[in-house]
């Protein structure tokens, strides 16, 4: 039977296998190198002749491509020579190094955007092509990001523990990369965050995996047909996926139930009450304000701050938001363009319209100046 590849099961298979090679002793970036040589070589020779066992299929290959590129190196051919008698390719052993790659190419050595990078590239399974387009760089500046990445992990033990935090933040800095080029990062996180969850039982890895899919869950409702935004208390709640929503609470909730929270499972929880309400008017911003204070609690964060702005002024009213809102940065992302909300639910049009453009000149992409524009073009269009 003859088909074309699937790129999932490539994907997801990748990091078992640089794993594996790590394991029997290879360097990491030579590993990562001769990993994506398989692929490449899967995706020519699977369609007319696909692999029984694929994972061991690509060990054999990508081993071979890796003794191939060490041989070239008279001066390892010694450790090659050891390495390749003690692990001789076959069938993939069932260790599973996963988790540690995890750990690895989040480093924190790392920059946040090398870190995105190496796991999309070791862990996901993507080409540099693909991460490229993505991320809207030229191929060139993400193939050197990429390659010194990889130099930095490569004299990092493998054994060492690694951080679950760090780990975390890169996979949200991959999901809240959203959709560009022929690559979902939104989806391709939440699929690694799934693979992280089923190698380490831990309640943050949940909350996280829960916080995506609450957030995903939405995704279809938060444009307009034109392509501008929709916020979210006027989304059509009915194009929500209620499986994700589903699926989403039920993984907050256990983890929730293990009385270890941290940040990820907090933001889950607020993202699941509004998930819960049946219309925006039926929100339980009293609760929401309540699970704010846990969020400031745990990071003390600015931006959390803001956030629970917003939320107290939705549950005690515009004036009480404001007031919270006056003890923190104006310099603060969407400070602005909250201040405006809040301005104009009290009765100030004017200050809410000069507040709008003020938010728009600031917004960092063009879906959100354009919503901020025609707020205060709506504003300033009203007679008197």
């Amino acid at each position: 039977m003859t088909g074309p590849v699937d790129e999932v099961l490539l994907r997801s298979l990748t990091p078992h296998v640089l794993g594996i090679l790590v394991h029997r002793g290879a360097d990491f970036a030579a590993a990562e190198d001769a990993v994506q040589d398989a692929l490449l070589e899967a995706v020519r020779v699977w369609p007319a002749n696909p692999p029984r066992d694929p994972k061991g299929w690509l060990v054999t290959v990508a081993w071979r491509k890796f003794l191939d590129a060490t041989r070239a190196d008279a001066a390892r051919r010694r450790r090659e020579d050891v390495v390749e008698a003690e692990a001789a390719p076959g069938s993939a052993p069932a260790v599973d190094d996963t988790l540690q790659l995890y750990f690895l190419c989040a480093h924190p050595s790392l920059t946040p955007s090398s870190a995105v990078a190496l796991t999309l590239r070791a862990v996901g399974g993507l080409t540099t092509r693909q991460i490229t387009q993505a991320y809207l760089v030229p191929e060139a500046t993400m193939a050197q990001r990429i390659s010194r990445a990889k130099r930095t992990v490569s004299g990092v033990r493998f054994d060492q523990p690694g951080d679950v935090a760090t780990v975390l933040r890169v996979l949200y800095l991959v999901f809240n990369e959203g959709y560009s080029g022929d690559v979902d990062l939104a989806a391709e996180a939440i699929r690694l965050t799934r693979q992280l969850a089923a190698a380490i039982d831990h309640p943050e890895v949940a909350g996280l995996l829960a916080l995506m899919l609450l957030h995903h869950a939405r995704r279809a409702a938060r444009t307009a047909p034109d392509g501008s935004l929709v916020p979210l208390a006027e989304q059509d709640r009915g194009r929500w996926d209620t499986a994700s929503i589903a699926e989403g609470i039920g993984i907050l909730q256990a983890a929730l139930a293990r009385d270890r929270l941290g940040e990820y499972q907090a933001q889950a929880a607020i993202a699941a009450l509004h998930a819960d309400a049946p219309t925006a008017e039926e929100t339980d911003w009293v609760q929401i304000v309540e699970w704010y204070d846990e969020l400031v609690r745990l990071t003390d964060s600015p931006v959390v701050r803001l956030n629970r702005a917003v939320a107290v002024g939705e549950a005690d009213g515009p004036r009480a938001g404001l007031a919270a809102l006056a003890v923190l940065d104006d310099t603060l992302p969407r400070h602005a363009a909250v201040a405006a909300y809040f301005h104009e639910r009290d009765g100030d049009l004017a200050t809410a319209a000069r507040l709008y453009v003020e938010a728009a000149g600031k917004a960092t992409n063009l879906a959100e100046r354009d919503h901020l524009t025609r707020q205060a073009a709506r504003l300033n269009a009203r007679p008197g």
